[in-house]
This record gives C-alpha cells, structure tokens and sequence, in this order.
C-alpha cells in the first residue's frame, strides 16, 4: 500500500525539520510538503489534498487556529495541532479539539525543544489512526478565537467545593447562562459518568452545551488528556454549560448540577462520604491500558454504589478503555448505558468495544446523548 501523505505546517524551519525526520522515519508515511505560516497550509492543503496535517498553534499570517477554521469549513482533513504545553497553550488546543482537529500532541518544552523527539511514539501512534479516520466539515460551532471572558466583574456561581489549590477560578459564565436550581446540593438519587478520549472535547461540548441548568445529578467525566490541558478543558466547557463545571479535586464532595472533570494524570474514582454524600479521590496508581485516567477504573468505582441510579456513557475514542467497566455496571443494575454511534464518533473504537461486549442498552448519534440523559434522570 502507497504511503499517507502528511503536510507540516510550522512557522519554525527548526521544527519542521524535526517534525519532517520523525514522521518520515514510518515508511507508512511520507511528508508531501510543509509550509511555514497558516495561509500556506490553507492552500497546499487544497492544493496537495494530504491524508493528514499537523499543524502548529502560533504562526505569522495566519495561526493555526484560523488555518484549522478553514481547513475544516472547506477542506476537512484530520490534523494532529502540536501544542506547547503551558497554560495558554493548553486552552487553545482546547479550542483546536472543538473546531475539528483530530487530536494534539504537546510539545515538551515549547515551541522549539531538540526534546521533541520524545512525542515520536505519540505522533505516529495519533497519525496511524487519523489518516484512518472519517473527518466531516465542521458546522454549528462558535468560531471566535476568545479563550475567555473579559475581565469584568460577574455573577458568582455556586461553588462545587471548598476553594483548592490545585484550581484556577473557571471563566466566568455569560449572563444568560447563569445557573439556578440545583448546583451546590449534595442530595441525589442519580448519578451519570461519561468516558471518551480521541474526539473528546467535541463531544463533551455538545452533551454539556444541551445540558439544563437544574439538572438532579452530577456528572463524572474521565477524558484521556494529559495534566493542564484538563484544566483548560473544564474551564471551556464550564464557560458553555448551564452546568457547574470544574477540574475534581482530592477530596471533594460531589454535588447534583455539577460535572467533574477527572485531572490528567491521576486516576478518579467515587466512594460514600458518610451515609449522606460521596467524595471524589484521586490517585497516581499505575496506568491502566496505558490510560491515567482510566474510565474502566472510574467506573469500576462505582460498583458499590447500588443505592444510586447509575447512567453510564462512552463516547468517542480509541481503544475499549470504558467497556468491561460498562458492562460490570449493567450486570450490577446500572439504569442506562449508552454508546456514541459510529455515525458521530471521530473514532469508533470505545463505543465498538462495548457494543461488542452487549453492555450498551442504547447506541445513538452525539447529539442525542443529553435528551437521553435528561429523560433518563427525569424518570
């Protein structure tokens, strides 16, 4: 089989020199060309039709955000961005995953590091499986480049926890999304957990973006991402849902209307605080599959918990990280399971494992996952 063709698009002749050397050393690729700014990629992307880009954040002419705009909008091809790995860096990538980019990959120590050969196995492990992918144009997405909010003072918003050190304050929420209702209630008799990896982001804003501001359960959320990114990921998503939405902490108290994003690097796990509560720990166990997070030990934490009524939710993503533990919650009288379809997952590999497994009760498109959770929980 001919090779991929993979286009470099890096305003650092340094790096993309690097990038060209690792990625060639695969003989199932070849890089067919590189540009130095976004406005280039644009066109060579028309122009050279690769299988797949990667693509850098920070450039001269055009970013890479903008390219990334473009080349989903009009030329939808899978791009891996190559992100630095400060907080900064972090929230844009966040917003890259949104507007269509397949996945990312950090850059160690910046934007030009002789250490970027120790993403090697990474990017050619993303690369294999984005040329592999079914990439749509994107639509129905807010294309501003704002990461945050303006300054200006806001509406407080009921805090999920005692403050921690570990946590920035999230971006304030837009007026009109200000929450009332539930948040801040310990008292639930429902729970939902949701596990995804590549394709997450996306997913994760359209399920929490249609979630009601009075929603009667928490949300735990593992998303396979290294540390920081996380953090950015729960801020954005905080800054679209009706929903509270944070990073979890060792130790909080779970409370209803409120998503918990599990940190990058350490496993989250649930268990009774007392007879009238549950409290979130976080560990640095051992990978599991490779994955710290891990949605199978998420959910496997949940076993116990059979006073609760249990939603269960995988969605796109590579590997089966998320199925035994689905169907271990099922056999233990789990209310709803449910699998992203592969019409909407950008990987169909999480969601498969548990179809194969016969652990998913319902198998429905991306955007029908929060009508079913509401209904679900409204019962």
């Amino acid at each position: 089989m001919p090779p991929y063709d993979i286009l470099v698009v890096d305003d650092s002749v340094f790096m993309r020199k690097i990038i060209t050397d690792l990625i060639s050393e695969d003989p199932a690729f070849r890089v067919v060309g590189s540009a130095k700014n976004g406005r280039e990629g644009v066109e060579m992307v028309k122009k050279l039709k690769p299988h797949a880009v990667t693509l850098d954040i920070e450039m001269p002419e055009m970013n890479g955000l903008e390219a990334l705009k473009i080349i989903m909008k009009d030329h939808p091809v899978p791009v891996i961005m190559l992100s630095s790995l400060t907080q900064e860096g972090a929230a844009e990538t966040i917003r890259a995953l949104e507007w269509g980019a397949f996945d990312f990959v950090g850059k160690p120590s910046g934007s030009i590091s002789l250490d970027l050969h120790k993403v090697k196995k990474l990017l050619l492990e993303k690369l294999h499986t984005a040329v592999k992918a079914r990439v749509r144009p994107v639509t129905g997405v807010s294309w501003t480049t704002r990461t945050a909010p303006a300054a200006s003072p806001a509406p407080v918003k009921p805090a999920a926890a005692a403050p921690s050190s570990r946590m920035e304050t999230p971006a304030a929420k837009p007026p009109e999304r200000t929450r009332t209702g539930a948040a801040g209630v310990q008292g639930f008799d429902h729970l939902v957990a949701i596990g995804t990896s590549t394709g997450g982001p996306r997913a994760l804003h359209q399920v929490l973006s249609d979630m009601p501001d009075n929603y009667p359960a928490p949300v735990l959320i593992v998303q396979h991402m290294p540390p920081n990114f996380t953090k950015s990921l729960a801020q954005r998503l905080d800054s679209i849902s009706k929903l509270s939405v944070v990073e979890a902490e060792n130790g909080m108290v779970i409370e209803r209307g409120t998503a918990y994003v599990a940190p990058g690097g350490y496993h989250m796990t649930v268990a009774r605080n007392g007879t009238q509560s549950y409290r979130i720990h976080l560990s640095k166990d051992e990978p599991r599959g490779g994955h710290r997070p891990s949605v199978d030990t998420m959910f496997e934490s949940l076993l116990p918990l059979k006073e609760l009524k249990r939603h269960i939710v995988i969605m796109t993503g590579m590997g089966a990280d998320g199925a035994k533990g689905m169907q271990a919650l099922k056999q233990a009288g789990a209310v709803t399971t449910i699998a992203e379809s592969e019409e909407t997952c950008v990987v169909y590999g999480m969601p498969r494992a548990a179809v194969e497994l016969g652990c998913a009760m319902h198998v429905v498109p991306q955007q029908q996952i929060a009508g079913m959770l509401i209904q679900s929980v409204g019962r």
